[in-house]
């Protein structure tokens, strides 16, 4: 068993950051979404949105600062 594992999924915010996503006034692509994160400095791919927003893949508290910015939502609403 994993200790970081929450129902099989590597963070909380996953689902969240897709609703996010979906639900911009222009309906962000996964894509378009990390070409914004990549404005603010944040290393990302359209890849690793998809793993994130899936829960395979661990979202640091830089890449969540840089989330709740472009998102403009506090960090709590992301979690």
């Amino acid at each position: 068993m994993f200790k970081n594992k929450n129902e099989d999924k590597n963070n909380l915010c996953g689902d969240r950051i897709r609703e996010l996503r979906q639900g911009f006034p222009t309906k962000l692509s996964q894509r378009a979404l990390a070409d914004k994160m990549q404005l603010i400095g944040i290393d990302l791919d359209k890849n690793a949105i998809q793993r994130i927003e899936c829960g395979k893949r661990f979202v640091t508290d830089i890449e969540l600062k840089g989330f709740s910015q472009v998102f403009g939502v506090s960090l709590d609403e992301l979690l």
